[in-house]
């Protein structure tokens, strides 16, 4: 099974797992999935971090590949396709990165792992996290 992880459920993966619940850890874990991480939550994390509302314990550009390659996390690039298809999304949430997340999911036909409740309203699978 494909899985696009959003930004706060990855970053629960990496500091704070237990925030997860069993399930949603299990299908992290299980090797039988592809896991994939945009790069629309790499771009959110450099934000945040640039701007002081991420702590880190290292950059960015070193945190997020060290942490994918550990966990065989796979990163998911931003297509034309993906950043054009946010004009067909109703204004449910306007957070961009999750917009674009969204959008991503739709056109890739992938479920998003979150605990968004923003995200519901949008023609997408969601497997809850928490």
């Amino acid at each position: 099974m494909k899985i696009l992880i959003d930004t706060h459920c990855w970053l629960w993966w990496i500091a704070e797992p237990n925030k997860l619940q069993d399930g949603a850890r299990r299908q992290i874990e299980d090797r039988n999935n592809t896991i994939f991480l945009s790069a629309a939550s790499s771009w959110e994390i450099a934000i945040k971090y640039s701007i002081g509302k991420l702590e880190l314990p290292e950059p960015p550009e070193r945190f997020v590949p060290k942490r994918l390659a550990r966990d065989a996390i796979s990163s998911l690039a931003i297509e034309h396709i993906h950043a054009l298809h946010i004009a067909n999304l109703p204004y449910h949430h306007r957070d961009p990165f999750d917009r674009l997340i969204i959008s991503q999911a739709q056109i890739e036909r992938i479920p998003i792992m979150t605990g968004d409740p923003q995200f519901e309203p949008y023609d997408v699978e969601l497997i809850w996290a928490i």
